[in-house]
């Protein structure tokens, strides 16, 4: 049974706690970014080291108080929010943000969880280093938030999800206890992996406080390009072309629909497009190649194969910094159009990669048996990993689609299930998806998560209602 956090234990906590930990409740603490939670109440704290974090868990498991993980508040699958239940505490480490050191020579980077993604890949550069996570939100997402729901983003292709870009953890436990575990090896087969554990747990086994994270080698030269495709299998035999001609050289691997296109246009007019005729599939690659290699001849060789395949007719190499930059903008623009446009139902799916194609057509089947709707299919084709969300045709607005809404969802993942694939790609489960987790798991696989979530928060005060229901 859990308790609210009541006057009581706020006296207790600023008997712990240094007044600067007590923040005002605004408005962006309660809401998320598709406006389908909202919290109402809840105690602020902002804490500044991990010793404060852990005072505050150990107090919270004293009396069964809910705590509820803070990050950048980017989350879309209602991870950051309490829509219900007693009054709880809400952490945020935003105050935990520095970057406690840098060991450029092992490539590795010691940051608290706080700090904001963008800073962190701002560090590396200062330390001819590349810290390769990438996603749209980076300029206000957190790196705790990122390990804790295992963010992927476009890089994923080549350096992997989050999970592969960290070595250690510094984590509170849900009784209070710090496990330093801030290792910086590679190698280290000493019992369970317990930070492969915390990543992607979405803070319902613990508050990840601190992260060693892996550097790599900046490329020597950056190419970026967007191709013209005639359909999506097009797109792999592109893929598997670059990766034939460019070896572990290709990054980025985005699969772009003209409905994306005509989003922006609509919404986001000053974002520049590369054609002046909307193709209606388009892929944007990014290529990192070494020393002696140029990536604009490599992008242009990489093209006339593409042509001479029977693949693209048309594509755009980026002259400059600034028109890689606007490719980029183009494409992490797309989310943002899309909120703006309102959707009925979003899905971040991923399927294996040769049945993309499929995927994709018969997806729009099924959605064409139920009504008619603008569909933006986008994503990282590299890994399988496609963001497939249904709007309103013009006119009419996703209010007016609400009662159709689970009716969707249920036939774009029952096909993903269908497929051997995942509803949850990258977002990971919140609390928007733990029916779709009940719903398609494998029953032993969900006894092993509830008997671990269980073990490790006994009172069930971490988060709770992510991924597994409330104990």
């Amino acid at each position: 049974m859990l308790n609210p956090v009541t006057n009581a234990i706020e006296d207790q906590l600023r008997g712990l706690l240094p007044e600067a930990c007590f923040r005002p409740l605004t408005a962006g603490y309660l809401e998320e970014p598709r406006g389908r939670y909202n919290s109402t109440e809840g105690l602020l704290l902002a804490p500044e080291t991990t010793q404060q974090v852990s005072d505050i868990v150990a107090l919270a498991h004293r009396e069964s108080v809910p705590i509820i993980p803070y990050g950048g508040g980017t989350g879309l699958v209602g991870g950051q929010i309490a829509p219900s239940g007693p009054k709880p505490i809400i952490l945020t480490l935003e105050r935990m943000n520095r970057i406690r050191a840098v060991y450029p020579t092992e490539n590795v980077m010691i940051a608290e969880a706080g700090v904001i993604l963008a800073d962190i890949q701002a560090c590396a550069d200062e330390n001819d280093r590349l810290f390769a996570l990438s996603l749209a939100s980076e300029g206000s997402a957190r790196i705790g938030g990122n390990l804790a729901t295992n963010a992927g983003g476009v890089n994923v292709l080549r350096y992997g999800n989050a999970r592969e870009q960290c070595l250690g953890l510094e984590v509170v436990l849900p009784t209070g206890e710090i496990w330093n575990g801030l290792s910086r090896l590679r190698k280290d087969n000493t019992g369970y992996d317990l930070r492969n554990l915390m990543v992607g747990a979405e803070g319902s086994l613990g508050i990840i406080t601190a992260a060693a994270l892996k550097l790599h080698p900046k490329p020597v030269a950056q190419g970026t390009a967007f191709f013209t495709i005639k359909d999506p299998q097009a797109a792999l035999e592109l893929l598997a072309l670059a990766n034939a001609q460019m070896g572990g050289g290709v990054s980025a691997f985005e699969l772009v629909h003209r409905q994306g296109l005509q989003f922006l246009s609509e919404t986001l007019p000053e974002v520049r497009q590369p054609f002046e005729q909307q193709p209606e599939w388009m892929v944007l690659l990014d290529v990192g190649l070494p020393h002696g290699l140029d990536p604009a001849t490599a992008l242009e060789a990489l093209f006339e194969a593409a042509v001479e395949a029977g693949l693209s007719d048309d594509g755009v190499i980026a002259q400059s910094q600034q028109q890689r930059a606007d490719f980029w903008a183009l494409r992490e623009n797309i989310p943002e159009a899309n909120r703006r446009i309102g959707s009925v139902s979003s899905h971040d799916i991923s399927v294996p990669i040769s049945r993309i194609p499929e995927f994709i057509q018969r997806g729009h089947q099924k959605l064409a048996e139920i009504g008619s709707f603008r569909i933006n299919c986008f994503g990282h084709v590299g890994d399988g990993n496609l963001h497939y969300n249904v709007f309103p045709q013009p006119g009419k607005t996703r209010a007016d689609h609400e009662d159709q809404r689970s009716q969707i969802k249920t036939a774009v993942h029952d096909l993903v299930h269908e497929m051997e694939g995942s509803v949850s790609a990258e977002h990971g489960i919140g609390r928007l998806k733990v029916d779709d987790l009940e719903r398609y798991s494998d029953p032993t696989k969900l006894a092993m998560l509830k008997t671990i979530k269980t073990a490790l928060d006994p009172k069930g005060i971490m988060n709770p209602g992510v991924i597994v229901r409330s104990l």
